[in-house]
Parts: structure tokens; C-alpha cells; sequence
């Protein structure tokens, strides 16, 4: 059985079309300046409804990290590392870390994202070690 497929929602579309483009943007609140994920109707830190889609440079460090030895459901490959990553630019997302070894992700792990195809419509981000290419 294959990988569950994220299915976009009105709110979450221009995060994979840029995914799709390799390009990571997150929600960045026009009235206090918050960069926060996942989307959502209002800014989490201000409830502004004022807020846009902003690029990222992709690159930040693990602020935590767990390695799941059970797979959370049909397709996923254990064990991997999943992490909560805090951006340079502002915002945490919560990512698979690829280091080949998942016992390698460990706390303050700089980190750049990469993008995954998973379908022809949805790419998803990954984190890598930085000094990977």
C-alpha cells in the first residue's frame, strides 16, 4: 500500500503549487509580522485574517526530533526521523530529516529543505543535513 497523499485545501493550495516549483513559502501575518504553520483562517498570534504566503530560504535547525520506529500508517518507511525545525527566517514547520541514519538527526542539526515528488501534483518537503547536495 502506497504513502497517504495530501489533499489541498483552499488554505494550504499555494503551499504545494510553490512545493511543487521547489520553493518553500510559509503564512507571514501583514499585521504583526508572525511566520507560523500550518495555515489557518486567522494569524495564530495576533487572529489578524490579514496574512499572506512568504518565501523562506528553507533553512534553519532541528529544535526537536523523535525517530519513529512504528509507522503511523501504510507506506511510511521506519524507522525516520521527524522533526520540528526552527526556520532562519521565522515560522517552525515539523518535517521528515533525511541523514541517512535517523539516529544522526539530533537537536541544533542545521538543516536546508529539499523537495520529494510523491505524486505529480504534490511535492513534499524534506530536511536534509545542510552541508548535503
Amino acid at each position: 500500500m502506497s504513502r497517504p497523499v495530501p489533499v489541498p485545501t483552499p488554505l494550504s493550495e499555494p503551499f504545494w503549487a510553490a512545493a511543487r516549483r521547489g520553493e518553500l513559502v510559509v503564512p507571514r501575518c501583514a499585521a504583526c509580522g508572525l511566520r507560523f504553520f500550518v495555515p489557518e483562517p486567522a494569524c495564530p498570534g495576533c487572529m489578524a485574517r490579514d496574512w499572506a504566503y512568504a518565501p523562506s530560504a528553507g533553512r534553519g535547525a532541528v529544535y526537536s526530533v523523535t525517530v519513529v520506529h512504528r509507522a503511523p500508517g501504510p507506506g511510511f518507511d521506519t524507522p525516520f526521523a521527524l522533526a520540528v525545525i526552527d526556520l532562519d527566517d521565522g515560522g517552525v514547520l515539523l518535517s521528515h530529516v533525511d541523514a541517512g541514519d535517523p539516529d544522526q538527526v539530533v537537536i541544533g542539526l542545521r538543516v536546508r529543505v529539499d523537495f520529494r515528488a510523491l505524486t505529480d501534483e504534490i511535492a513534499l518537503p524534506y530536511f536534509v543535513p545542510e552541508q548535503s547536495r
